[in-house]
């Protein structure tokens, strides 16, 4: 028994060994010359100051190996155990039923007559199994539209334009300057991103005034847009939720949201702040966990950061890097449990996994907000940041990993595994291929480290990147909302099919990585209005500095 056990241990480590070559090597830290990229690594953690440190290369996932991640995967599958059970019992009821001829059912029905016990007993099984599954099993999440926010071209940041506004503040001194020059050029940005009205004044003018017109700029110009597409009233929300990291005034943001629109009193609305870029995936989460417990009803979903109030006056590199990199936008997304939206709806959501490393104190403080010598706020990212990012991606795909990897896939792993075990044979470990599991990929555009470092990491293809490089290229570092410019960017390239998943993957402070799953309903066409609508014939464009 002992000896089995260890057995079956030494199998599990060597699984979870296998599974976690998914991400490769970790990639190196950036050059002193490249701190924009590495900074981007932040996810969305703020639009504030960002005081790196020298950062370490990404971790062994060989050399790390914790089993209680790879239960957390299995732990999906074991609540679902019932629905597992009873379907190969149906499927051997069909068959049985499939052959019997006219002669064996008589005989059953006459058999049947004289054994009243057996029908009440069979009867309360099948009742039963049927309640228990229908009571049991989660209500499908049907994503019906999405609007992501486009600001108008007056608000584009140009880089010539960026840096002379820059140096006529009078705050930036020549070192400084040319910094903000370096971190622009390399940064994967392009020339039509947006800044908000404030930032192009001279001096520029923030203000809660000034943040409050650009929250409600982007919140309304997205609902408007998500309104008119689905000729959904206003009144018919049932659930609100709005996640915006740095700006959370009071009256909170989805306060806002009711007074415009006039939302009906009992409509369950959260704010969710401080939680950076993944806070998108974290509000679809909740809204779906609302939308479990509330029938028939419809959960908005608003996503946005906001610039004006945290943009960074000072001359310390480190905290210019997200006035370089960080630029306005919004997605509003209309989530539905009515079995009437499926025939209309996009996307049905199969899975959200969400990693939080915060009980460690290092993951804790690797993006931390505080205030720099001069007393300015800012937020600092330490030496720990990308071994504490590694390791936070590499716990959500080994819990996400069971749930979507093919069974071809998971049977080349044991394969390989009992080859090895048995023969003793020199076999290389088979890494498995997300490819198979994901037609399409949503990588937060926090900037081209992060791409970049995924890119290899999980070996995607340039066409799996490329709705994240456009996004960054075209729109910036949007924060929370850019997995759904990214979404966008791929219906606009008509390349989604019915049938098909993307994988919306996401990282911000605390430290979180988070994950969702999505499958089209159908060949999805961009809506009216898209953010890409006059501009996807130029993309994909080469962003190589």
């Amino acid at each position: 028994m002992i000896r089995k056990r260890k057995e079956r241990r030494s199998l599990s480590l060597s699984l979870f060994k296998t599974l976690e070559q998914t991400m490769g090597g970790g990639g190196g830290a950036a050059e002193a010359d490249h701190n924009s990229s590495s900074a981007a690594a932040a996810g969305g953690a703020a639009t504030t100051g960002v005081q790196i440190q020298p950062s370490r290369r990404l971790p062994d996932f060989l050399q790390s190996v914790n089993l209680k991640y790879v239960k957390l995967g299995y732990h999906y599958l074991i609540t679902h155990l019932l629905t597992l059970c009873l379907i190969p019992l149906m499927v051997v009821i069909v068959i049985e039923a499939a052959q019997m001829d006219p002669e064996d059912v008589r005989h059953l029905w006459l058999h049947l007559q004289y054994n009243l016990v057996s029908v009440i007993i069979c009867s309360a099984f099948l009742v039963s199994g049927t309640t228990v599954y229908i009571v049991t099993r989660p209500r499908p999440v049907y994503l019906v539209d999405y609007s992501c926010y486009r600001p108008p071209s007056r608000l584009q940041a140009r880089f010539q334009e960026f840096m002379e506004h820059s140096r006529l503040t009078g705050d930036f001194d020549e070192s400084s300057l040319e910094f903000q020059r370096k971190i622009l050029e390399r940064s994967g940005l392009g020339e039509e991103t947006y800044v908000p009205e404030a930032m192009h004044y001279v001096p520029p003018r923030p203000s809660m005034a000034a943040a409050r017109e650009e929250a409600e700029q982007v919140m309304f110009g997205a609902l408007d847009n998500l309104f008119l597409n689905t000729s959904i009233k206003p009144k018919d929300i049932g659930i609100l939720v709005v996640n915006c990291s740095l700006f959370n005034p009071t009256p909170s943001l989805s306060a806002m949201i009711v007074n415009k629109y006039k939302l009906r009193g009992n409509i369950r609305s959260f704010n969710l702040g401080g939680m950076g870029c993944s806070a998108g995936v974290i509000a679809v989460d909740l809204a779906k966990d609302m939308l479990q417990v509330h029938r028939n009803t419809y959960a908005v979903v608003v996503s946005t950061e906001n610039i004006t109030q945290n943009w960074y006056f000072g001359n310390k590199k480190s905290m210019l890097i997200p006035n370089c990199l960080f630029r306005v936008g919004c997605s509003a997304v209309l989530l539905s449990n009515k079995s009437a939206d499926r025939r209309r709806a996009k996307y049905k959501l199969v899975h959200i996994v969400r990693t939080h490393k915060g009980a460690d104190d290092k993951a804790f403080r690797c993006v931390y907000q505080e205030q720099d010598d001069a007393g300015k706020v800012g937020v600092s990212l330490s030496k720990d940041l990308m071994a504490i990012a590694g390791g936070a991606l590499k716990t959500n795909i080994t819990t996400l990993g069971p749930l979507v990897l093919p069974i071809s896939e998971q049977l080349l792993f044991f394969a390989t595994l009992v080859a090895k075990k048995l023969f003793n044979a020199k076999v290389k470990p088979y890494i498995p291929d997300f490819k198979l599991a994901f037609n399409h990929f949503c990588i937060h555009a926090g900037g081209r480290a992060v791409i970049d470092e995924l890119e290899k990491n999980l070996q995607l293809l340039p066409i799996h990147v490329e709705a994240s490089r456009m996004t960054l290229h075209r729109f910036g570092n949007t924060s929370s909302s850019s997995i759904w410019y990214e979404l966008a960017y791929i219906e606009a390239k008509g390349r989604m099919r019915k049938g098909q998943r993307v994988w919306q993957i996401a990282f911000g402070s605390g430290f979180k990585c988070n994950s969702a799953v999505w499958e089209a309903l159908r060949s999805v066409k961009p809506s009216p209005k898209s953010p890409w609508e006059d501009c996807i014939d130029k993309y994909p464009v080469n962003t190589v500095a």
